[in-house]
């Protein structure tokens, strides 16, 4: 006859089993658990602990047991890159990637394209609370005097408070407060390149970064980036050996599309190397506060003692799109962004900045963002558990430390433009692979977007994306 931890050990794997809980699950607490099975917590912890032993749970630190998501095959090294020269590429996307982007906002259409939060996962009704407020108390922010500055000091203190929590904190001084991490990224890249400029980036890397560059004539000099630890140093030192580089445009936390962090030893090594070398590290950022583990991660920023890291971030991904508020701590470099800043945009709505400066001050922020960093480590777990059930076999998926993204590597060279066709055609978006390299590498890849939800509608999408995966024709 089977132990009493023992019949509840099989009772919690047939409900793993038959996916009443799924991979990313919560199980429910071991107080909770003795209460409604009338079982003592020691008897409950040595069912969850041979669960844990057979690799169907997961202890995290502070949380409780999670249903563990089953083992993946690693991603393929970035071999196309490595086996070649690497030379810096002209970069020319931004037309088709117009078109590409525009579809992830018809109504119509499944999001699965546009890496932005649901709006029902961010604090809207709060932020517009404290714009009314603001607007009430502070009416002199509407007034030209308000611009005088381009830094709302009220910000500037909370930034710094808020960067305590990852390492040494910026320095006041430093900060720009910008219209986005976009123009955070554009400013710095004009303050420390002129065009015909060659920049490094990962390999893949963000679509947007590889805009930004095509619209400045500036080269992207693809550094290839292992799925789980990021951009290769070594890789990197063998680039700028011997070429110029004017800069280098990296995300070491969670980057997009992969999701990867890199180590903080690998951090200060390329933070170190940069200085040593006198080329720039633009550093985004943007994902940082989205992290799954109990501790937010370093930035590249965090090792830097010469001034020579840009850091770039903004409230996009974790507070809403629309404030268009980011930031850069621009070291050495502050004067230079400041004078771009000015010339291309002036000051950044005071009202806003006053609003985010209040919204992070408050215990409402600290809140919403464990929640957040919550939703979307559930909604990767759910989607990354669909796309192994329902794409063909020998599919390969990013196991992301952080943010929201979910990068797919089709198997026997299937072709993810064909896939993007065949998806549009079905009112489904997503970002075809190709969009992420300056060579138009990885066209066997996609990445999707877990921002949203999950719903019936979003199931029902990537059940048929995996039967359009299935159809595609193989590689000869």
């Amino acid at each position: 006859m089977a132990l009493r931890y023992q019949r509840l050990a099989q009772e919690l794997s047939t409900m793993i089993a038959t996916r009443i809980l799924r991979p990313g699950d919560r199980l429910p607490s071991v107080r909770r658990l003795a209460s409604e099975k009338r079982l003592s917590v020691s008897t409950v912890v040595q069912a969850l602990r041979q669960l844990e032993d057979d690799g169907q749970i997961e202890a995290r630190p502070q949380s409780g047991f999670f249903v563990r998501l089953p083992a993946l095959e690693p991603l393929s090294p970035p071999a196309a890159l490595s086996r070649r020269a690497i030379h810096p590429v002209t970069v020319d996307i931004s037309n088709r990637m117009i078109g590409i982007r525009a579809l992830n906002y018809q109504p119509d259409m499944v999001p699965l394209g546009a890496a932005l939060p649901a709006n029902e996962l961010l604090p809207i009704a709060q932020l517009q609370k404290l714009y009314r407020t603001v607007s009430r108390d502070a009416p002199s922010l509407l007034q030209v005097s308000a611009h005088t500055s381009l830094n709302q000091q009220e910000l500037v203190r909370q930034l710094v408070r808020h960067s305590l929590n990852w390492g040494p904190p910026l320095a006041p001084e430093e900060l720009v407060v910008t219209n986005s991490c976009t123009e955070a990224l554009a400013l710095c890249l004009r303050a420390v390149t002129q065009p015909g400029d060659t920049v490094a980036v990962e390999s893949p890397s963000y679509y947007l970064v590889l805009q930004l560059l095509e619209n400045m004539g500036l080269k992207a000099l693809e550094i290839p980036t292992h799925p789980r630890t990021g951009l290769s140093v070594d890789a990197l030192e063998l680039a700028t050996r011997a070429r110029r580089v004017a800069a280098c445009l990296l995300v070491a936390n969670f980057s997009n599309p992969l999701g990867c962090l890199m180590p903080d030893s690998e951090k200060k090594r390329l933070a170190d190397l940069m200085a040593t070398r006198q080329i720039p590290i633009i550093e985004d950022d943007v994902f940082g506060g989205l992290h799954y583990g109990a501790q937010r991660p370093w930035p590249i920023k965090s090792f830097d003692s010469s001034g020579n890291v840009l850091l770039c971030a903004s409230t996009s991904k974790t507070l809403s799109p629309s404030l268009r508020l980011g930031y850069v701590a621009a070291g050495r470099f502050h004067a230079r962004v400041v004078v771009q800043k000015a010339l291309n945009s002036g000051a950044t709505n005071p009202v806003t900045q006053v609003v985010l400066a209040r919204y992070l001050a408050s215990t409402a922020c600290e809140r919403h963002l464990r929640s957040l960093r919550h939703s979307m480590e559930r909604q990767v777990l759910r989607m990354s558990d669909l796309v192994q059930q329902t794409f063909p076999p020998g599919t390969r998926l990013s196991q992301p430390q952080g943010g929201f993204v979910l990068w797919v590597e089709l198997p026997d060279g299937r072709d993810g433009n064909r896939l993007h066709e065949l998806a549009t055609a079905a009112g489904i978006a997503f970002v075809p692979g190709d969009m992420f390299s300056a060579s138009g590498l990885y066209r066997n890849c996609l990445r999707l977007n877990c921002g949203n939800p999950w719903t019936p509608r979003i199931d029902e999408a990537v059940r048929t994306l995996g039967r359009m995966a299935a159809s595609l024709p193989t590689a000869s």
